[in-house]
């Protein structure tokens, strides 16, 4: 006997002289359709989650953004209400130091009208 007679022997069948010595089998494996329904409902859970995550940082950025931009509206009208003082702090003084106001003559009242 020769060496790929016995190999044929030993698996327990019978090969011809030209005869693939593999099996393919044709079978196809499949998950069922309950499986496919519990898949699904899992990943549309997750994919729920995922956007209900997403959902709340958007919600809480929007809280931080709603906060800075009261501080800021704060902010600008201090701002704006410090510019007002200054300058008519500022006002007093330059008209005090302008030309025309040192060429202004005091006037002393001359008399008082008595009713």
């Amino acid at each position: 006997m020769t060496y790929s007679s016995t190999l044929a022997a030993g698996r327990g069948q019978y090969m011809r002289r030209n005869q693939n010595t593999t099996k393919y089998s044709s079978a196809e494996k499949a998950i069922g359709p309950v499986s496919n329904t519990v898949i699904l409902i899992v990943l549309a859970c997750l994919l729920g989650l995922l956007y209900l995550t997403q959902v709340t940082k958007t919600n809480s950025f929007g809280y931080e953004i709603d906060s800075l931009n009261k501080e800021q509206q704060a902010l600008q009208q201090e701002h704006d209400e410090l510019e007002v003082a200054s300058a008519r702090l500022q006002s007093i003084d330059r008209v005090k130091q302008s030309k025309p106001a040192s060429e202004l003559v005091s006037v002393a009242p001359s008399a008082t009208i008595q009713n």
